[in-house]
């Protein structure tokens, strides 16, 4: 059956599932001034805490994504999402270290598995289109979580119980949602996607090599940059302004940033060539934020949180569409699942910041990750210019 007499799959509980977990996953960065306050733990424990579940996230990322090529997408991506879910409600009743360290890990584990498994599952379902909205979704999650957490822990007189349990109740109805959809197959039978838009068609079969080539190198400036916006530079705001409103405030603006670019990147059909500029938005931003070493203003902090916004949205965007461009459908979901791996390098770059600030101090490492991202620019943009010559 071809693509123009198939019928079109739903897709919007997949994406609804990839927000709830991108919430969850996230919303986290607005609770650590109410953790440091309500439960006296150091900044430099919360910001591990934080950067902890990427470690969960490893064999979620890695054993979803090659799983769901072979066993179908919907099979992990669902209990993945209600591992997170567990997660999210052991956060809820246990807030001492060891039950942060359990319930992040647990975020992260089950994250991992919906975050592979469900993009390539929106991707079988809707091709280069659904991978476009599937980052979209994810985005979304990323910002709602720390905003509305943010803005509740500060109106609320219960924040915890208030931010995580809404956490919960939304992932609870995400999960029964996904689970009644009827599977589209797993990686080895869905529609291939077609070709990006904005992009010429690919002139060398698909490949893993060729998928990975285009996507890894902007893979780390997804999170290296957003994150700094998100915990570093909140977190070295004059003590009167630092709270989780501004907190949620800066996640908001970094994570609606990328909401916006990738959106405009669709409308206007950009190409591989929006990677270029997203590497190069991330390396001012964090240029910027160097810049502003160890008491920015409030000014130069949200100047810096919308250019990693761009760099965070190009660049997720980009690698998604690489890996629908080039990447074989039945390996579709293991590649996706490499993919978001390196992206989330970027989560130990707040903990790399604190650790090395003593000797480096607050400025050099951040102007040294700012020069990396402009080497990843360049070599996108030789990649993109040899591709088309």
């Amino acid at each position: 059956m071809t693509g123009s007499t198939r019928p079109v799959a739903p897709v919007a509980p997949v994406l609804f599932l990839l927000f709830v977990t991108g919430w969850a996953a996230n919303h986290f960065a607005a609770l650590l001034p109410v953790l440091q306050r309500e439960e006296g733990l150091s900044p430099g424990l919360l910001a591990g805490v934080y950067g902890l579940y990427a470690v969960g996230l490893l064999p979620g990322l890695l054993l979803g994504g090659g799983l769901s090529d072979r066993i179908g997408r919907k099979v992990l991506a669902v209990p993945g999402a209600a591992v997170a879910l567990l997660g999210t409600v052991s956060l809820l009743v246990w807030h001492d270290p060891a039950g942060l360290i359990v319930g992040r890990l647990l975020v992260g584990l089950g994250a991992g598995a919906t975050f592979s498994a469900g993009t390539a599952w929106a991707t079988d379902r809707r091709g280069t289109t659904g991978a476009t909205w599937a980052g979209v979704a994810l985005t979304a999650g990323f910002a709602g979580g720390p905003v509305v957490s943010g803005v509740l822990a500060q109106v609320s007189a219960h924040p915890l119980p208030v931010t995580f349990g809404l956490s919960a109740l939304l992932s609870a109805v995400a999960v029964v949602g996904a689970a009644r959809l009827r599977p589209v197959g797993t990686g080895r039978t869905a529609t291939p996607p077609t070709v990006a838009p904005g992009a010429s068609a690919p002139r060398r079969v698909r490949s893993t090599s060729a998928a990975l080539g285009w996507a890894l190198p902007i893979a780390p400036w997804v999170f290296a940059g957003a994150t700094v916006g998100v915990v570093t530079l909140p977190s070295r705001l004059d003590e009167s302004l630092r709270g989780p409103l501004l907190t949620g405030i800066s996640a908001g603006v970094v994570l609606g940033t990328g909401i916006v670019v990738q959106v405009l990147a669709r409308r206007v059909g950009a190409g591989p060539g929006a990677g270029v500029l997203g590497a190069a938005a991330a390396a001012a931003g964090l240029v910027l934020a160097g810049v502003g070493g160890a008491a920015p203003a409030l000014a130069l902090v949200l100047a810096a949180a919308v250019l990693l916004g761009i760099g965070y949205g190009l660049c997720l965007r980009a690698g998604l569409l690489d890996l629908a461009t080039w990447a074989p459908p039945d390996s579709r979901g293991s590649l996706t699942g490499l993919f978001y791996l390196c992206t989330y390098i970027g989560f130990g770059v707040p903990v790399l910041l604190e650790a090395v600030r003593p000797t480096l101090g607050p400025e050099l490492p951040l102007l040294v990750l700012g020069g990396l991202s402009v080497l990843a620019a360049f070599q996108r943009g030789l990649r993109l210019a040899r591709s088309r010559g």
